[in-house]
């Protein structure tokens, strides 16, 4: 498991060796065309900052060979904003006081529909807040099944579960899972998350094995920017991609660095913050790091920040999105998880695309190409 490895890697000396790597460093990755994590490290480092024209320019070329110009478009779908958790940082949070919804399986079919005469998506992600009673494995298995005649591919991001509950779930269509560890910072881990299942740190990072084991399809990773040191919480994440890299190879890997956007109880502020030259720059080195890995940026980022990273290693989008659960067409007013930077239709987001070159790919995978003869 993870966790094991994890205990062997210092977050205070992986944090001594990011600040003090220099420009040798920097060029010494970006030389080689196969990177480790202490290129990596350079890669993210300080030293690296004046060579992101060069950084942009090897992410583009590594992205061009292994994606072409396509950028695959989803849209998530949030089902419940009930939740046990007790995270600072969230609008979700248990003691927030707020209306909580648990859509019928009624309401459900219908923000599907609602979704699909917005734009041709293929691509949906399922997404709750965390409470196993009311919203656990029988209910986002009843979701799936009603979500098959209207998607092709269907991942969920909901509370870790057991690798029994994770191959349960691919029996009803579910191809991938996307999971944010928020930090891997285990000491201050718990400052952050208190109370609630999502409070035990092994049993979170460790819900990527569990992925794996089941065989999962495609697994996404994440850190929220915000809470630790972004370039040690990045970097212990490419730790973790090489690991799964490792022991589940038959799985596709994504990642995703969203910046902490404002919430309901606005009264936690970020002890981070990234630039948006920062999140280029850990775009880029993620991209030379890892040829292979699709880069995913939300609606949390502005629309000039995707249009413009779209060419530059950013492989996956979301568009139109809502955050309150059944935003599409049940409770378009609901409290949302966080507010969207992107407020554009996916018809813009479309034509923006493709003005700047892009393709948008609103089909990449299908249960049935896994059967072909």
């Amino acid at each position: 498991m993870f966790s094991e490895e994890l205990e062997k890697i210092s977050w205070e000396e992986t944090t001594e060796a990011i600040y003090s790597k220099t420009e040798s460093d920097v060029l010494r990755a970006l030389g080689k065309s196969h990177c480790d994590v202490n290129d990596f490290m350079a890669l993210v480092s300080p030293a690296a900052e004046k060579y992101l024209e060069p950084m942009a320019r090897l992410s583009r070329k590594y992205t061009e060979e292994r994606f072409g110009k396509t950028v695959s478009m989803f849209i998530p779908l949030y089902l419940t904003n009930s939740c046990t958790n007790s995270c600072v940082y969230c609008g979700f949070h248990i003691s927030n006081p707020m209306a909580r919804t648990i859509l019928t399986p009624e309401e459900i079919e219908n923000e599907y529909k609602a979704i699909k005469k917005l734009a041709p998506f293929e691509n949906l992600l399922i997404v709750t807040g965390e409470n196993p009673a009311k919203a656990g494995v029988p209910y986002l298995a009843k979701a799936l099944d009603l979500a098959k005649p209207y998607f092709s591919n269907l991942k969920i991001e909901v509370m870790p579960l057991k690798t029994e509950e994770y191959a349960e779930l691919t029996k009803h269509g579910m191809n991938g899972v996307i999971c944010f560890q928020e930090t891997y910072n285990k000491v201050r881990y718990n400052v952050y998350h208190p109370r609630g299942m999502k409070s035990k740190f092994e049993w979170r990072v460790n819900g990527f094995d569990r992925m794996g084991q089941a065989g999962v399809h495609s697994i996404g990773m994440g850190v929220l920017i915000g809470l630790e040191d972004w370039r040690t919480d990045v970097t212990m994440m490419a730790y973790h991609l090489r690991y799964l890299q490792k022991h589940y190879w038959k799985t596709k890997y994504s990642v995703n660095f969203p910046r902490m956007r404002p919430a309901e109880n606005e009264g936690f502020q970020p002890n981070v913050i990234m630039s948006d030259k920062e999140l280029a720059q850990v775009t880029f080195a993620m991209r030379i790091f890892d040829h292979d890995v699709d880069i995913s940026y939300s609606t949390r980022e502005p629309a000039y920040i995707r249009d413009h990273m779209a060419s530059l290693g950013v492989t996956t989008m979301s568009a139109e999105s809502k955050t309150e659960p059944g935003g599409y067409y049940t409770y378009p007013q609901a409290l949302e998880q966080f507010h969207i930077s992107d407020d554009r239709t996916a018809g813009e987001v479309e034509c923006a695309l493709k003005a700047a070159g892009r393709e948008p790919v609103w089909k990449d995978w299908d249960a049935s190409f896994d059967f072909v003869k």
